[in-house]
Protein backbone atom coordinates (compact mmCIF):
# COMPACT_ATOMS: atom_id res chain seq x y z
CA UNK A 1 0.00 0.00 0.00
CA UNK A 2 0.95 3.64 -0.53
CA UNK A 3 2.23 5.46 2.15
CA UNK A 4 2.64 9.69 2.28
CA UNK A 5 6.62 10.22 2.54
CA UNK A 6 8.06 11.54 5.74
CA UNK A 7 8.02 15.29 5.18
CA UNK A 8 7.02 18.42 7.87
CA UNK A 9 4.10 19.61 5.28
CA UNK A 10 1.84 17.35 3.92
CA UNK A 11 0.60 19.98 1.76
CA UNK A 12 2.12 23.37 0.62
CA UNK A 13 0.76 25.49 -2.02
CA UNK A 14 2.27 28.86 -3.07
CA UNK A 15 0.07 31.43 -4.87
CA UNK A 16 -2.65 29.57 -6.02
CA UNK A 17 -4.99 31.60 -8.56
CA UNK A 18 -7.95 30.25 -10.15
CA UNK A 19 -10.52 32.34 -12.32
CA UNK A 20 -13.45 31.32 -14.08
CA UNK A 21 -14.05 34.24 -16.82
CA UNK A 22 -13.67 37.57 -15.02
CA UNK A 23 -14.59 36.00 -12.03
CA UNK A 24 -11.60 35.53 -9.82
CA UNK A 25 -12.17 32.28 -6.79
CA UNK A 26 -8.62 32.51 -5.59
CA UNK A 27 -6.45 35.29 -5.96
CA UNK A 28 -2.98 34.14 -4.87
CA UNK A 29 -3.62 31.99 -1.74
CA UNK A 30 -0.88 29.92 0.49
CA UNK A 31 -2.15 27.23 2.15
CA UNK A 32 0.50 25.47 4.41
CA UNK A 33 -0.89 22.07 6.21
CA UNK A 34 1.73 20.07 8.62
CA UNK A 35 1.62 16.54 9.15
CA UNK A 36 -0.36 14.67 10.70
CA UNK A 37 -3.20 17.32 11.58
CA UNK A 38 -6.80 19.07 10.79
CA UNK A 39 -6.55 21.82 8.55
CA UNK A 40 -9.68 23.33 8.20
CA UNK A 41 -10.93 25.87 5.04
CA UNK A 42 -13.72 28.18 5.82
CA UNK A 43 -15.69 30.60 3.83
CA UNK A 44 -19.06 31.93 2.65
CA UNK A 45 -20.69 29.61 -0.02
CA UNK A 46 -18.73 30.02 -3.67
CA UNK A 47 -15.88 31.56 -1.47
CA UNK A 48 -13.69 29.16 -3.56
CA UNK A 49 -13.11 26.20 -0.63
CA UNK A 50 -14.33 23.30 -3.19
CA UNK A 51 -12.11 24.68 -5.68
CA UNK A 52 -8.91 25.46 -3.80
CA UNK A 53 -9.79 21.14 -2.60
CA UNK A 54 -9.86 20.12 -6.80
CA UNK A 55 -6.72 22.24 -7.19
CA UNK A 56 -4.75 20.36 -4.01
CA UNK A 57 -5.94 17.06 -5.06
CA UNK A 58 -5.41 17.19 -8.99
CA UNK A 59 -8.93 16.99 -10.42
CA UNK A 60 -8.48 20.79 -11.81
CA UNK A 61 -5.10 23.09 -12.69
CA UNK A 62 -4.61 25.61 -10.54
CA UNK A 63 -4.00 29.27 -13.12
CA UNK A 64 -0.83 30.21 -14.67
CA UNK A 65 1.34 32.36 -12.59
CA UNK A 66 0.21 29.79 -9.46
CA UNK A 67 3.34 28.82 -7.18
CA UNK A 68 4.53 25.52 -6.85
CA UNK A 69 2.17 22.76 -4.80
CA UNK A 70 3.77 19.82 -3.32
CA UNK A 71 1.24 17.50 -1.50
CA UNK A 72 3.31 14.52 0.77
CA UNK A 73 6.48 15.62 -0.67
CA UNK A 74 5.77 15.45 -4.60
CA UNK A 75 5.57 18.62 -6.91
CA UNK A 76 1.49 18.26 -8.32
CA UNK A 77 2.92 19.96 -11.63
CA UNK A 78 5.78 17.21 -12.49
CA UNK A 79 4.72 14.32 -10.46
CA UNK A 80 0.72 14.11 -10.55
CA UNK A 81 0.37 10.36 -10.31
CA UNK A 82 2.43 10.32 -7.04
CA UNK A 83 0.18 12.57 -6.00
CA UNK A 84 -3.06 10.67 -6.57
CA UNK A 85 -1.41 8.05 -4.90
CA UNK A 86 -0.85 9.57 -1.62
CA UNK A 87 -4.13 11.03 -1.11
CA UNK A 88 -7.66 10.34 -0.17
CA UNK A 89 -10.94 12.60 -1.36
CA UNK A 90 -14.39 12.45 0.33
CA UNK A 91 -15.96 15.00 -1.88
CA UNK A 92 -19.41 16.79 -0.81
CA UNK A 93 -21.24 14.15 -2.42
CA UNK A 94 -21.07 10.76 -1.66
CA UNK A 95 -19.36 8.05 -4.04
CA UNK A 96 -21.43 5.60 -2.71
CA UNK A 97 -23.03 3.02 -5.66
CA UNK A 98 -26.90 2.83 -3.77
CA UNK A 99 -27.53 -0.43 -6.16
CA UNK A 100 -24.70 -2.82 -4.50
CA UNK A 101 -23.90 -3.34 -1.11
CA UNK A 102 -21.37 -2.12 1.03
CA UNK A 103 -18.91 -4.98 0.55
CA UNK A 104 -19.63 -4.71 -2.96
CA UNK A 105 -18.75 -1.05 -3.32
CA UNK A 106 -15.10 -1.71 -0.99
CA UNK A 107 -14.02 -4.39 -2.95
CA UNK A 108 -14.98 -2.10 -6.46
CA UNK A 109 -12.14 0.35 -4.68
CA UNK A 110 -10.04 -2.11 -4.20
CA UNK A 111 -10.03 -3.38 -7.72
CA UNK A 112 -9.14 0.72 -8.66
CA UNK A 113 -6.70 0.47 -6.10
CA UNK A 114 -5.41 -2.92 -8.08
CA UNK A 115 -5.25 -4.58 -4.78
CA UNK A 116 -4.81 -8.88 -5.03
CA UNK A 117 -8.36 -10.31 -4.45
CA UNK A 118 -7.07 -11.81 -0.92
CA UNK A 119 -5.54 -7.89 0.36
CA UNK A 120 -9.05 -6.73 -1.35
CA UNK A 121 -11.19 -8.52 0.80
CA UNK A 122 -8.81 -8.59 3.81
CA UNK A 123 -8.79 -4.75 3.78
CA UNK A 124 -12.54 -4.48 3.18
CA UNK A 125 -13.46 -6.60 6.09
CA UNK A 126 -10.78 -4.37 8.43
CA UNK A 127 -12.49 -1.12 7.30
CA UNK A 128 -15.85 -2.01 7.56
CA UNK A 129 -15.37 -3.12 11.09
CA UNK A 130 -13.54 -0.42 11.88
CA UNK A 131 -16.58 1.78 10.86
CA UNK A 132 -19.22 -0.50 12.09
CA UNK A 133 -20.36 -1.02 8.93
CA UNK A 134 -19.92 -5.07 9.21
CA UNK A 135 -23.76 -6.23 10.04
CA UNK A 136 -24.76 -3.37 7.00
CA UNK A 137 -22.05 -4.71 4.87
CA UNK A 138 -24.16 -7.22 2.68
CA UNK A 139 -27.15 -4.76 2.59
CA UNK A 140 -27.73 -2.26 -0.35
CA UNK A 141 -25.87 1.00 0.29
CA UNK A 142 -29.10 2.49 -0.69
CA UNK A 143 -31.07 1.13 2.48
CA UNK A 144 -28.18 3.01 4.76
CA UNK A 145 -28.88 5.96 6.67
CA UNK A 146 -27.02 9.72 5.75
CA UNK A 147 -24.42 8.72 8.72
CA UNK A 148 -23.69 5.53 7.52
CA UNK A 149 -23.12 6.12 3.47
CA UNK A 150 -21.14 9.30 4.87
CA UNK A 151 -18.94 6.28 7.05
CA UNK A 152 -18.68 3.87 4.10
CA UNK A 153 -17.82 6.88 1.88
CA UNK A 154 -14.44 7.81 4.08
CA UNK A 155 -14.19 3.70 4.25
CA UNK A 156 -13.59 3.67 0.77
CA UNK A 157 -11.57 6.61 0.68
CA UNK A 158 -9.35 4.90 2.98
CA UNK A 159 -8.80 1.63 1.07
CA UNK A 160 -5.28 2.95 -0.83
CA UNK A 161 -4.35 3.73 2.92
CA UNK A 162 -3.63 7.43 2.18
CA UNK A 163 -1.51 9.68 4.55
CA UNK A 164 -3.43 12.73 3.01
CA UNK A 165 -7.44 12.76 3.14
CA UNK A 166 -9.22 15.50 1.68
CA UNK A 167 -12.61 16.00 3.35
CA UNK A 168 -15.22 18.14 1.76
CA UNK A 169 -17.92 18.91 4.02
CA UNK A 170 -18.41 15.77 4.87
CA UNK A 171 -20.71 15.78 7.74
CA UNK A 172 -23.26 18.04 5.62
CA UNK A 173 -26.80 16.43 6.30
CA UNK A 174 -25.65 14.55 9.33
CA UNK A 175 -28.11 14.74 12.65
CA UNK A 176 -25.76 15.89 15.45
CA UNK A 177 -25.11 12.25 16.40
CA UNK A 178 -23.73 11.27 13.41
CA UNK A 179 -22.18 14.25 12.85
CA UNK A 180 -20.37 13.68 16.11
CA UNK A 181 -19.56 9.82 15.32
CA UNK A 182 -17.77 11.49 12.46
CA UNK A 183 -15.86 13.61 14.28
CA UNK A 184 -14.56 11.12 16.65
CA UNK A 185 -13.67 8.93 13.48
CA UNK A 186 -11.33 12.01 11.65
CA UNK A 187 -9.59 12.42 15.24
CA UNK A 188 -8.88 8.67 14.93
CA UNK A 189 -7.25 9.49 11.41
CA UNK A 190 -5.25 11.96 12.51
CA UNK A 191 -4.06 10.27 15.77
CA UNK A 192 -2.40 7.07 13.33
CA UNK A 193 -0.98 9.36 11.76
CA UNK A 194 -2.89 11.05 8.84
CA UNK A 195 -2.96 14.65 7.35
CA UNK A 196 -6.64 16.12 7.20
CA UNK A 197 -7.65 18.94 4.91
CA UNK A 198 -11.33 19.86 6.04
CA UNK A 199 -13.66 21.89 4.34
CA UNK A 200 -17.31 22.86 6.72
CA UNK A 201 -20.41 24.05 6.75
CA UNK A 202 -20.42 24.07 10.68
CA UNK A 203 -18.20 26.70 12.62
CA UNK A 204 -18.57 24.40 15.97
CA UNK A 205 -16.83 21.38 13.47
CA UNK A 206 -13.94 23.18 12.84
CA UNK A 207 -13.91 25.07 16.58
CA UNK A 208 -13.85 21.29 17.31
CA UNK A 209 -11.26 19.76 15.42
CA UNK A 210 -9.06 21.86 13.74
CA UNK A 211 -5.36 22.48 14.75
CA UNK A 212 -5.31 25.52 12.45
CA UNK A 213 -7.97 27.52 10.00
CA UNK A 214 -8.26 29.62 7.43
CA UNK A 215 -10.96 32.21 6.72
CA UNK A 216 -11.21 32.57 3.00
CA UNK A 217 -13.57 35.85 1.73
CA UNK A 218 -13.11 37.45 -1.97
CA UNK A 219 -10.46 34.99 -3.05
CA UNK A 220 -7.89 35.49 -0.32
CA UNK A 221 -7.27 34.22 2.95
CA UNK A 222 -8.36 36.92 5.51
CA UNK A 223 -6.92 35.20 8.36
CA UNK A 224 -5.49 32.31 9.83
CA UNK A 225 -4.59 30.82 12.55
CA UNK A 226 -6.03 28.71 15.94
CA UNK A 227 -9.60 29.16 16.82
CA UNK A 228 -8.39 30.86 19.45
CA UNK A 229 -5.77 32.81 17.59
CA UNK A 230 -8.84 33.72 15.35
CA UNK A 231 -11.25 34.61 18.41
CA UNK A 232 -8.92 37.11 19.76
CA UNK A 233 -9.17 39.09 16.61
CA UNK A 234 -12.57 40.33 17.60
CA UNK A 235 -13.31 42.88 20.16
CA UNK A 236 -16.34 42.05 22.48
CA UNK A 237 -14.21 39.66 24.90
CA UNK A 238 -15.18 40.32 29.07
CA UNK A 239 -14.99 39.53 31.95
CA UNK A 240 -18.75 38.96 33.76
CA UNK A 241 -18.59 39.01 38.00
CA UNK A 242 -21.91 39.08 39.35
CA UNK A 243 -22.83 40.03 43.00
CA UNK A 244 -25.04 38.83 45.54
CA UNK A 245 -24.06 41.26 48.41
CA UNK A 246 -25.06 44.75 47.22
CA UNK A 247 -22.62 46.33 49.24
CA UNK A 248 -19.38 44.34 47.51
CA UNK A 249 -21.38 45.28 44.18
CA UNK A 250 -20.66 48.93 45.02
CA UNK A 251 -17.26 48.54 46.17
CA UNK A 252 -16.46 46.56 42.86
CA UNK A 253 -18.04 49.29 40.97
CA UNK A 254 -16.46 52.39 42.53
CA UNK A 255 -13.26 50.62 42.02
CA UNK A 256 -13.35 49.31 38.67
CA UNK A 257 -14.20 52.75 36.09
CA UNK A 258 -13.94 50.80 32.79
CA UNK A 259 -16.26 48.22 33.82
CA UNK A 260 -19.76 48.00 32.29
CA UNK A 261 -22.68 47.78 35.39
CA UNK A 262 -26.14 46.41 35.21
CA UNK A 263 -27.20 47.54 38.87
CA UNK A 264 -30.54 45.40 38.58
CA UNK A 265 -28.72 42.10 38.45
CA UNK A 266 -25.47 43.48 40.35
CA UNK A 267 -23.02 42.45 37.38
CA UNK A 268 -19.89 43.89 36.18
CA UNK A 269 -18.51 43.38 32.39
CA UNK A 270 -14.77 44.05 32.04
CA UNK A 271 -13.48 44.18 28.59
CA UNK A 272 -10.94 41.49 28.73
CA UNK A 273 -9.07 39.34 25.65
CA UNK A 274 -10.55 36.24 27.25
CA UNK A 275 -6.25 35.41 27.88
CA UNK A 276 -4.95 33.81 30.95
CA UNK A 277 -2.99 36.79 31.98
CA UNK A 278 -5.42 39.33 32.40
CA UNK A 279 -7.95 36.66 34.03
CA UNK A 280 -5.04 36.74 36.76
CA UNK A 281 -4.85 40.57 36.63
CA UNK A 282 -8.36 40.64 37.67
CA UNK A 283 -8.59 38.31 40.02
CA UNK A 284 -5.20 39.59 41.75
CA UNK A 285 -7.51 42.83 41.83
CA UNK A 286 -9.98 41.17 43.36
CA UNK A 287 -8.01 39.96 46.61
CA UNK A 288 -5.54 42.98 46.90
CA UNK A 289 -9.26 44.90 47.36
CA UNK A 290 -10.87 42.48 49.38
CA UNK A 291 -13.65 41.85 47.51
CA UNK A 292 -15.31 38.84 46.66
CA UNK A 293 -17.54 38.18 43.50
CA UNK A 294 -20.12 34.87 43.77
CA UNK A 295 -19.46 34.55 39.87
CA UNK A 296 -17.11 34.88 37.39
CA UNK A 297 -17.56 34.40 33.58
CA UNK A 298 -15.27 34.41 31.19
CA UNK A 299 -16.81 35.25 27.42
CA UNK A 300 -14.78 35.36 24.16
CA UNK A 301 -16.18 35.50 20.80
CA UNK A 302 -16.82 32.32 18.55
CA UNK A 303 -16.64 31.47 15.72
CA UNK A 304 -19.37 32.83 14.15
CA UNK A 305 -18.10 36.55 15.20
CA UNK A 306 -14.82 35.88 13.22
CA UNK A 307 -17.14 34.57 10.19
CA UNK A 308 -18.92 37.91 10.45
CA UNK A 309 -15.85 39.75 11.12
CA UNK A 310 -13.80 38.67 8.48
CA UNK A 311 -16.19 37.98 5.53
CA UNK A 312 -18.48 40.31 6.06
CA UNK A 313 -21.34 37.73 5.23
CA UNK A 314 -24.90 37.02 6.42
CA UNK A 315 -24.63 33.46 4.78
CA UNK A 316 -22.94 32.16 8.12
CA UNK A 317 -23.09 28.42 8.00
CA UNK A 318 -26.17 26.82 10.20
CA UNK A 319 -24.72 25.03 13.11
CA UNK A 320 -28.14 23.85 14.10
CA UNK A 321 -29.10 22.63 10.12
CA UNK A 322 -30.54 18.97 10.50
CA UNK A 323 -31.49 16.40 8.18
CA UNK A 324 -32.18 12.77 9.64
CA UNK A 325 -33.03 10.20 7.47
Amino acid sequence: MTTTPPTEHAIAAAGLHKAYGDKKVLDGIDITVPTGTIFSLLGPNGAGKTTAVKILSTLISADAGSGTIRIGGHDIATHPQAVRAAIGVTGQFSAVDGLITGEENMLLMADLHHLSKAEGKRTAAELLERFDLTDAATKPAQTYSGGMKRRLDIAMTLVGNPGIIFLDEPTTGLDPRARHNMWGIIRELVSDGTTVFLTTQYLEEADELADRIAVLNDGKIAAEGTADELKRLIPGGHVRLRFTDPVAYQSATSTVREATRDDDSLTLQIPSDGSQRELRSILDWLDSAGIEADELTVHTPDLDDVFFALTGSTDVPNQRQENVR
